[in-house]
């Protein structure tokens, strides 16, 4: 399962963690990503939809 959204393309983007002792290790930033049934092309499809997407009223669910 690709983290991806469906409308805008928004995925994982990688950066750090650094600790109190400024000690520095690779982490993730997940899209925060939800399934949703919207109509495409006049038909009920699931995509996963980030929340900048469901906000912005980019689907029509």
């Amino acid at each position: 399962m690709s983290r991806r959204c469906d409308i805008c393309g928004k995925g994982p983007v990688a950066g750090n963690r650094v600790s109190h002792a400024n000690n520095h290790t690779k982490r993730r930033f997940l899209p925060a990503l939800h399934p949703v049934r919207a109509m495409v092309e006049g038909k009920r499809k699931r995509l996963k939809v980030c929340t900048t997407c469901l906000k912005s009223n980019r689907i029509q669910k």
